[in-house]
Formats: C-alpha cells, sequence, structure tokens
C-alpha cells in the first residue's frame, strides 16, 4: 500500500495549521487587540491564545518532521533534490525559534501575567512578536522553496 499521499497530506495540513495560524495571530488579531483591548486584558487573552495555538503547534511540528523525514528517507537522500533539503533545513530552523519562543518570552508572559507586572509582559509579548513575524516569513519562504525550488 501506497501511503506516500497519506504522509504528503499530513505534512501539507500541518503546515497549514502552524503558518496560516502564525499569519492569523500577526496579521489580523494582534492589530485588532491592539486596537480594542487595554494591557492587562490583551496580554491575558495572548496567553490563553498562544497556550492553545501552541499544543496544535507541537502536534504539528511532530507531522512535519516525521512525514518529512518519511519522505525525504522514501525518495533517498543522496538522490533527493536541493530544493527538498532546503525546504528540510528550514523547517529545522523554524523549528528552534518556535521551541525558543515557547521556553523564553512565552514562559515570561506567563509569568508577568500571574504577577500582574504588565510592562514585563508587554516586552516578552513584543519578543514573541518578533520572533513570530521571523519565523511567518520563514514559513513563507518555505513553501515558496517547496513548491517553485524545481523549477528554480
Amino acid at each position: 500500500m501506497n501511503l506516500q499521499p497519506l504522509w504528503l497530506f499530513l505534512h501539507l495540513a500541518s503546515v497549514v495549521v502552524w503558518v496560516g495560524g502564525m499569519f492569523f495571530a500577526y496579521v489580523c488579531l494582534r492589530p485588532a487587540a491592539v486596537e480594542v483591548l487595554e494591557p492587562p486584558l490583551r496580554l491575558a487573552l495572548w496567553r490563553k491564545v498562544l497556550g492553545r495555538f501552541f499544543r496544535f503547534v507541537w502536534g504539528a511540528v511532530a507531522l512535519i518532521l516525521g512525514s518529512g523525514f518519511i519522505m525525504l528517507a522514501g525518495l533517498g537522500f543522496a538522490v533527493a533534490p536541493l530544493h527538498l533539503h532546503l525546504m528540510f533545513a528550514l523547517g529545522l530552523v523554524m523549528v528552534a525559534v518556535f521551541v525558543g519562543v515557547v521556553t523564553v518570552p512565552y514562559g515570561a508572559l506567563n509569568e508577568a501575567v500571574e504577577r500582574s507586572d504588565w510592562p514585563a509582559g508587554g516586552a516578552a509579548l513584543g519578543r514573541i512578536r518578533k520572533l513570530v513575524g521571523f519565523n511567518l516569513i520563514l514559513g513563507i519562504v518555505t513553501v515558496a522553496t517547496a513548491t517553485l525550488g524545481r523549477w528554480l
């Protein structure tokens, strides 16, 4: 039985969840939250939103890396085109950035909200915003590499 279509579906669906979620958070939710919520409510909202989103991202990361590895191994690492190796490498960088967000500034955001330290929470959220923006760009570049790479 050929499982390639299933691996590809799981891979792409997980990318949609992760990169699409970052786009929504960065481009839609963040500006709206700034417009209508004062810092205490805005920071509490982000703490909850990110906590929920990150649970899905952990699953997406596992599926992306697992399915990507399986598909590359099935193709053969030595004969896989350069753009697929680049996609995998960019994905690993994205995972490293995500782990960095979860372990440092998101932890600081949680602590700041618990202490009602709104300036510290705002600083932590600002760091998260910059890293998510960077990861969003990496995600778009990774999708472009994966889809257009064979023609470049």
